[in-house]
């Protein structure tokens, strides 16, 4: 039986993974779950899964669950955070979303944890430390994100084989072939629908804006040492190819399924086994009949264009490209902004940016900071 904490249980990924802990109990007890403000939701989890640990945001919430459920320790903030990713565990997975999710990984990576990662900002921010660092502890870390999985699912077998280029795919979002025009006048509505997936508002909008295949390229960078440069991006529309890999003789190998997280998340949470699933395949006759490619275009979609310079520049560039996005992202679902504003103002905050080199966790965690005042107040005006 393998142990397992999920940090973030109450969103999207964690959800869709405690689906899959209730379909296979007897491969898994859980150790630890983690959410920010859905307690209700986490009250319930607790009662079906007898976590030891759980956290919450807001100590009075902690303290709130702790006179209904004997017997689980409760914290809550970054160190509630910390503590249950440094709990001892078969595999951490860990389904936050943004910035707040590196430090976990950091610290349970220093403890030897097994990493499950659906979080890119850790390796978007901090991989230039994380990878290294688990490479020096033996950790290993799976990608939940279908992209990452799928090169991974790509790549096995083929140790030492020589790579020419991963082929990273993307369903376009909903502005898929729209005009940098169009784009103005886009809305929050519109924003949060997505053609293919079922996601959380942070990463839909992402897709919209295709800075999620912007922090998947420079997360792709991390997981599997190749250059930017060797990262391509297809748009495809069907979701079906969830990317590949092209080696050097000329073949591709790539991983399909249905577009459903349950499959990647599945794959991370029992490697190096595969769990029996009761979902359905791929339809080859019907959504798969008619698969289709094409090229993104990185003028109209600015923020693919800023990611891979932002990794090329290194150093605390992508620090600032993610804490910048993440604000305005948060600014534009409040209403604060327009879509356009996201990708024009990264690029605002990046040019004003002085980076700092041979980063530490404590360089990542301030340039973060700092980037997030100033971007809010450069995106108020």
């Amino acid at each position: 039986m393998k142990t397992i904490s999920i940090l973030g249980s109450t969103g999207s990924i964690g959800t869709q993974s405690l689906d899959i802990i209730r379909e296979n109990r007897e491969e898994y007890r859980v150790k630890a779950l983690t959410c920010g403000s859905n307690i209700q939701l986490l009250s319930r989890q607790i009662d079906e899964f007898h976590p030891d640990i759980a956290v919450t945001a807001h100590e009075k919430d902690a303290a709130a669950l702790s006179k209904i459920h004997k017997g689980v320790e409760f914290f809550w903030g970054r160190e509630g955070l910390i503590k249950a990713a440094e709990a001892e565990c078969g595999l951490l997975l860990n389904a936050l979303v943004g910035m707040r999710g590196m430090e976990p990984t950091y610290w349970a990576i220093k403890m030897g944890r097994n990493i499950a990662l659906a979080n890119k900002e850790t390796l978007v921010a901090g991989g230039e430390i994380i990878m290294p660092l688990a490479a020096e502890r033996g950790v290993g870390i799976l990608p939940v994100d279908s992209e990452h999985s799928a090169i991974f699912q790509s790549l096995e077998g083929n140790e030492g084989r020589k790579i020419r280029k991963i082929l990273l795919t993307a369903s376009g979002g909903p502005f898929r072939g729209a005009t940098a025009q169009q784009l103005k006048e886009v809305t929050l509505k519109q924003a949060l629908k997505h053609p293919n997936w079922s996601m959380g508002k942070k990463i839909t909008i992402d897709s919209a804006t295709m800075m999620n295949k912007g922090l998947e390229v420079i997360e792709a960078k991390w997981l599997f040492g190749v250059d930017v440069k060797d990262i391509q991006i297809l748009v495809h529309p069907q979701s079906i190819l969830h990317s590949a890999v092209e080696f050097e003789d000329g073949s591709v190998i790539g991983q399909m399924g249905a577009p459903d997280m349950r499959i990647p998340i599945s794959f991370a949470m029992a490697y190096p086994m595969r769990l029996k699933s009761t979902r359905d395949g791929i339809d080859f006759f019907g959504r798969a009949s008619h698969l289709t490619f094409e090229k993104p275009d990185p003028e109209v979609f600015k923020c693919i264009k800023i990611a891979y310079e932002a990794s090329e520049a290194g150093g605390t560039y992508p620090v600032v490209m993610n804490a910048a996005n993440e604000v305005l992202v948060e600014m534009f679902l409040a209403g604060e902004i327009n879509f356009v504003d996201i990708q024009n103002n990264i690029q605002r905050i990046l040019d004003l940016h002085k980076p700092t080199y041979n980063i530490k966790l404590e360089d990542i965690l301030e340039a973060d900071e700092k980037a997030r005042v100033e971007t809010r107040l450069i995106a108020s005006k």
